[in-house]
């Protein structure tokens, strides 16, 4: 289907559909991504925009969420590389960050903590497949990279967690 020809009503229903079913989850990606939640919701906005934008390239290789995830991920990119970004004192609580459309259990912050400390490529890997529970290859096409370098990602990122929450885990005696 071209959506070049097809009529706006059409795309503006088709966009605000995936609002009401991804929009909740992107916020609360890029939020985890920003730091931020006014610039997360900004970061959601474009990424509808962009998408609307380019609903007639969208080919159903990959599911409209892992399509979304993949703008999403490369708009908040562009945010974090900004000037103004780089300047601006972020520091996050985990009391600010958006409520999950379900709700994980985590009784304590440590583990999300020592997550968020983790380099990008090894958080966003993590977030993605056990936060957001995405499949291995859909972060491979979300993020633009090979399975294989995906679950590398993964594993060295478990080892790092490993380490620093060894301790935390079991009770010292």
């Amino acid at each position: 289907m071209d959506f070049a020809e097809v009529p706006c009503k059409v795309r503006e229903e088709r966009i605000t559909r995936m609002m009401d079913e991804h929009g909740r989850y992107l916020k609360r990606l890029c939020f985890l991504y920003l730091k931020d939640l006014s610039l997360a919701e900004d970061a959601v906005q474009e990424t509808f925009l962009k998408a609307y934008g380019a609903l007639d390239s969208f080919r159903d290789e990959s599911s409209e969420k892992t399509w979304l995830v993949r703008i999403a991920v490369n708009t908040c990119r562009d945010y974090r590389r900004s000037a103004w970004f780089k300047r601006v004192d972020r520091r996050v609580t985990l009391e600010t960050i958006p409520e999950p459309s379900t709700n994980p259990a985590m009784p304590d912050p440590t583990v999300m903590t020592r997550i968020m400390a983790l380099p990008r490529k090894h958080r966003e890997v993590i977030l993605l497949r056990y936060y957001q529970e995405m499949e291995i290859s859909d972060i491979a096409l979300a993020l633009g990279i090979p399975e294989g370098t995906v679950k590398s990602r993964l594993s060295r990122a478990k080892d790092k967690l490993y380490q620093t929450l060894e301790r935390w885990y079991f009770d010292e005696e």
